[in-house]
């Protein structure tokens, strides 16, 4: 017989959604969640949470996140996507059926007559592979109403021992910013070169120079930057009036990220004086660091044994569970699912019998952890 948050994984994993627009996703949590004795609430489109009022001064929250991917599942398991071109492909119908399952046991416990040392919020989040949908959620004082005082997340994960749960104190996830550099020349006919203003050429040499200056600095300030995109010109014969190019950036600490923008500003001002083109360099906000608490951490590592493994290193990726650590003090923790197709792929599959009752047993241990 299967547990109950491997058949919620899997009944999940068959209606993947977009973003904020989750309606199936919801109405299934709703329907599993509306029999407990919680408090239901909707802070913000696709999202819901619950509340569980243990009668204590202070509330854990624990986040899952329920939003899919716009990708072509390729996997041979029994449960596909019914929906072409979408898929649980990072693991969110994992994450969501946990905490279901992790409230289910709550109630029950509850109802049983357990006392717990804080009163339980659950929130289940959309857009986290989009737009975020952290901030948002906390933007409505979410928090505040219920008296959080400390948040956990979790996020399957690749390459790591199958049911064994990873973190470590402070650094853990990147912060991520979009950088987007456009450049403005003077197109004229190659035969009039001169006369022209290089626009490809001079992104060029900005983006040659901006990886010579991220990769220049010294070992700790921990990052990495990459450009995916590049386009300039029209045709093959004329200099290109307009180029374009589109990257990354990804840091441990906000000082380093400002550092970093304040040199590329100054790079792209230097190439423009030097080349006569127009440059506007712009970053996103992307999502902060993924930056677990030291104390927070150091408590639950004391607390659970040797439940916990010591991640060797941060990881590149980012996560919106971060806003929720500049609220209160938080840990995110990695599951790991084995040698598996990595994140986003349209193959990535995994052993969810042997990984998900581990993960609902960990939340459990710490609504009781004083």
């Amino acid at each position: 017989m299967l547990d109950p948050v491997v058949i919620h994984r899997r009944h999940l994993h068959q209606i993947p959604e977009l973003d904020n627009e989750l309606p199936e996703t919801l109405a299934y949590v709703e329907n599993v969640l509306k029999g407990l004795k919680g408090e239901l609430v909707k802070p913000v489109k696709g999202a819901l949470a619950i509340f569980f009022d243990c009668g204590r001064d202070e509330t854990v929250a624990f986040r899952a996140d329920m939003d899919a991917l716009p990708v072509e599942e390729i996997t041979d398991v029994d449960f596909p996507s019914k929906y072409p071109g979408k898929m649980h492909a990072c693991g969110h119908d994992g994450h969501t059926a946990m905490a279901l399952r992790a409230a289910e046991l709550l109630d029950a416990a509850l109802k049983n007559g357990e006392s717990f040392p804080r009163n339980v919020l659950f929130v289940f989040q959309p857009a986290e592979e989009t737009t975020g949908g952290a901030k948002p959620i906390l933007d409505t004082g979410l928090f505040e109403r219920f008296h959080v005082s400390r948040v956990f997340g979790m996020h399957v994960w690749p390459k790591l021992e199958k049911g064994q749960l990873f973190s470590a104190p402070g650094p853990m996830m990147a912060r991520s910013n979009e950088v987007w550099l456009k450049v403005k020349g003077k197109s004229v006919h190659l035969s009039r070169a001169p006369e022209g203003i290089d626009a490809m050429r001079a992104g060029m040499r900005w983006v040659s120079a901006a990886y010579d200056t991220v990769e220049s600095l010294p070992p700790e300030d921990l990052r990495t930057m990459s450009f995916g995109v590049f386009k300039a010109g029209t045709v093959q014969n004329a200099i290109a009036g307009e180029a374009i190019a589109g990257g990354s950036l990804r840091t441990y600490s906000d000082a380093v990220a400002e550092k970093i923008i304040a040199k590329l500003h100054a790079l792209a001002e230097r190439i423009a004086d030097e080349t006569g083109a127009e440059m506007s360099l712009r970053f996103g906000d992307g999502y902060p660091a993924v930056w677990n608490n030291e104390a927070l951490f150091a408590d639950v590592k004391a607390n659970t044994g040797d439940i916990i493994q010591t991640l060797p290193a941060p990881v590149l990726a980012a996560e919106d569970f971060s806003f929720y650590q500049r609220a209160v003090p938080g840990v995110f923790f990695f599951l790991g699912v084995g040698n598996t197709a990595e994140l986003h792929a349209p193959d990535f599959c995994w052993d969810d019998e042997a990984v998900l009752p581990v993960g609902v047993d960990f939340w459990m241990r710490l609504t009781r952890l004083a």
